[in-house]
């Protein structure tokens, strides 16, 4: 989902920066005329290195589109704390680092907009994707008390909740819970992105956008 949405933005005129931790993004980015770093969104010091080389090159930072990894997954009372906390770097953490770091940016430039790749298990909690959905709730609340507070310097923070996406191999049990019948397209969540990175939802903020065609919860 990250891919289809860099190249999105980059069809809709925006330089793009990439960072992550296999070297793919850089190479995206290379594609794509813009800029990488391998790294982590774990690590403060990456993430320092992709904003240093965004504003040194290009002077500002308009978009912020943040896409976590894959998380610890077990039975609810299974999970070590040290997964617990595993799972609030990945699922939580990584948004909050990159936006205090581009926010500041964004005020003394006059506006921007983040925008946080999260799940549909964030509002319904799904035992498959147990530190998704814990952390990415917190997300959600990290997301408004964010937009409330930026809301008046024109900087903006949204969540995307996707369902199941064509990003991961197909599996029936999950197919069967989706109203559409299939799932969802990268390039339908990259859509998505890219009008919220538009003039056209200059006035949406705090928001939790599910795009999961219909999905029930599991049993």
């Amino acid at each position: 989902m990250g891919a289809a949405a860099a190249r999105k933005l980059a069809d809709d005129g925006f330089r793009v920066a990439i960072l992550s931790s296999s070297g793919k993004g850089e190479a995206l980015a290379a594609e794509l005329g813009g800029i990488g770093v391998t790294g982590s969104n774990q690590s403060n010091d990456d993430l320092q290195r992709l904003v240093d080389r965004v504003v040194n090159e290009w002077g500002r930072v308009d978009v912020l589109v943040n896409s976590a990894g894959h998380g610890p997954r077990a039975p609810i009372l299974d999970i070590s704390d040290e997964d617990w906390h595993r799972g609030m770097d990945v699922y939580l953490l990584s948004a909050v680092r990159p936006a205090r770091l581009v926010a500041p940016l964004m005020v003394k430039q006059g506006g921007g907009t983040i925008i946080n790749i999260s799940t549909f298990a964030a509002f319904e909690p799904d035992p498959v994707f147990p530190t998704s959905g814990v952390f990415r709730a917190g997300l959600a609340a990290f997301t408004k008390l964010f937009a409330d507070k930026y809301a008046a310097d024109n900087v903006r923070m949204n969540n995307v909740l996707p369902g199941f996406i064509d990003s991961l191999p197909e599996k029936a049990e999950f197919r069967g819970r989706i109203p559409m019948g299939r799932y969802g397209k990268s390039s339908e969540i990259a859509a998505v992105i890219g009008f919220l990175a538009s003039e056209g939802a200059g006035y949406i903020t705090g928001q939790n956008l599910r795009v999961d065609g219909g999905i029930t919860r599991s049993v």
